[in-house]
C-alpha cells in the first residue's frame, strides 16, 4: 500500500477534525471485528481505515447542532 499524502485524505472529508475522528471510529470497529472493505493483506487496522477513506470507501461528514 502506497500511504496516502494527507493532502488527499483532506479532499475526502470537510476538515482535518472530522478525518482524525472518522479513522479513529473506523479503526476502533475494525479492532472490534468488523470486517475491512478491502483486501487487508495482514495490515495493522489504522491503515485499513487510512485506506477506505482514501478510496471513498468510507464517507465523513460533520453533524451541525442543529441536526441533533
Amino acid at each position: 500500500m502506497n500511504k496516502p499524502h494527507i493532502d488527499e485524505l483532506l479532499e475526502k472529508t470537510p476538515s482535518a477534525y472530522t478525518l482524525v475522528v472518522a479513522t479513529a471510529k473506523r479503526t476502533r470497529e475494525l479492532v472490534e471485528g468488523k470486517q475491512p472493505l478491502i483486501d487487508p493483506k495482514e495490515r495493522k487496522p489504522l491503515a485499513i481505515a487510512i485506506e477506505e477513506i482514501n478510496r471513498g470507501l468510507i464517507t465523513a461528514h460533520r453533524k451541525l447542532e442543529a441536526d441533533e
